[in-house]
């Protein structure tokens, strides 16, 4: 077993780092570094609204703006469609839709072109031997 003696010069030495005021400083900026980068995470999550699903009870089939902060949203709910306008101070039944509309595809297949994208871009990265496909030069 060693003992836990340390020299003296290596004592003085890390309570003098502690009280160095570059040191301080460091410590200072690192913490703030931190909590900036916990508001900015926040933030994001926020700004581009990343929650959990509602479990597929409820989902949003159809968005359009309707003004600075207003939209027109239609929402399926089990196997009724209702179209509801959304303000930042109030959201308004305006009425169940008779006939169902499908759910915005477009906004889907953009998203998940844009994955298989990045997906084919990196591992070309990682992988030089890897090539996209001819179709992605459109």
């Amino acid at each position: 077993m060693l003992p836990l003696v340390l020299p003296f010069d290596v004592m003085a030495q890390s309570t003098q780092s502690i009280t160095n005021p570059t040191s301080v400083l460091s410590i200072f900026l690192s913490l703030l570094l931190v909590v900036a980068i916990i508001f900015a995470l926040a933030y994001v999550m926020r700004r581009f609204n990343v929650t959990h699903g509602g479990g597929g009870q409820l989902k949003v089939v159809a968005s359009m703006v309707a003004g600075a902060k207003e939209r027109i949203m239609v929402i399926e709910v089990g196997d009724e469609q209702h179209m509801i306008g959304v303000t930042s101070h109030n959201i308004s039944h305006l009425c169940k839709l008779e006939n169902k509309i499908a759910p915005n595809q477009h906004a889907i297949t953009t998203g998940s072109q844009f994955k298989d994208k990045l997906v084919k871009a990196m591992a070309g990265k990682m992988n030089p031997s890897v090539k996209g496909d001819d179709n992605d030069a459109k």
